[in-house]
């Protein structure tokens, strides 16, 4: 029954997988339920941000912030900001947002655009120096819950380099949340600000400001937290999406599991009820052999 031990072991070695799977599974089912919150509550205040920021702008039309105006200078260089995850396990998240990364590169690279990086997340930053991009800064180990603090300093890198004139536009790559089962690899263009993400919401009044210490210095503060506010919110979208996509796939593993064990004891009961049969056989044969 040398066979039958063997299988045994298996059957053991995957019943102990299928435990640890379905307990990571409901780890990141109760992860994911913070991260979406933390998500959702996020989203308000960069709205507001935007809204006051672009009342402000229209109220003043003689200034023009650098992050809104698009670049003039002779520079062709472009700023990612790559947003991943630390750990792995979450099926193809990571994947697939490198894939458009790789894919803005390369449209890039063809019209003569040099390409700098900022990596959020381990994979990321992997993944970008085994490729040689250039990573001028990282932010790596962030835990479950993202904070301002660390992920500004990185990305400031950028800003400064784009607000310098030294790069013509900055993108922003993430994995933005849709649902629990679908989570959808984005590459959208952080600067220049879009004319539409500075557009005013409608009123029925007009706003009318007083300015401490003045105009110019408060449009500068609130366009760079409502960037600020935009990154946050990147990370926090792909925080969502790494703890739906290792739920959904912990969930798929565990299931496999099972059919995995299901298939193995038939093997087993198999193999052993023909080592029963063969030891019957032997005995009746030995019996009709002596009689």
């Amino acid at each position: 029954m040398a066979a039958g031990k063997e299988i045994r072991g298996k059957i053991k070695s995957v019943e102990n997988t299928k435990k640890i799977t379905k307990a990571m599974e409901m780890v990141a089912a109760s992860k994911m339920r913070k991260a979406q919150e933390r998500m959702r509550s996020a989203r308000p205040y960069a709205d507001k941000i935007r809204n006051i920021t672009a009342n402000l702008a229209t109220a003043n039309p003689e200034y023009t912030h650098p992050f809104v105006a698009v670049s003039a200078g002779a520079a062709k260089a472009a700023g990612f900001v790559v947003v991943t995850t630390d750990k792995g396990l979450c099926g193809g998240l990571n994947t697939n947002v490198l894939r458009a990364v790789t894919g803005k590169l390369r449209e890039l690279e063809s019209q003569g655009v040099k390409a700098e990086a900022v990596a959020i997340g381990n994979k990321g930053l992997g993944f970008l120096n085994r490729i040689g991009a250039k990573v001028v800064s990282h932010a790596t180990q962030l835990g479950d819950t993202p904070h301002l603090e660390k992920l500004i300093g990185p990305v400031k890198v950028l800003l400064d380099a784009y607000a310098e004139g030294r790069l013509n536009a900055v993108y922003l790559c993430y994995t933005k949340f849709l649902n629990t089962m679908k989570q959808e690899p984005v590459v959208e263009q952080l600067l220049p600000l879009s004319a539409d993400k500075m557009k005013a919401d409608a009123g029925e009044h007009g706003w009318d400001y007083l300015y401490e210490p003045d105009a110019k210095t408060v449009i500068d503060d609130l366009l760079l937290r409502y960037v600020e506010a935009l990154i946050y919110q990147a990370v926090a979208e792909n925080m969502a999406s790494e703890q739906s996509a290792r739920m959904v796939a912990m969930k798929a593993a565990t299931d496999n599991a099972g059919t995995l064990i299901g298939e193995l004891k038939l093997v087993y009961n198999k193999t052993r009820q023909a080592a029963i049969t063969k030891e019957l056989s032997e005995i009746v044969g030995g019996a009709a052999a002596v009689g």
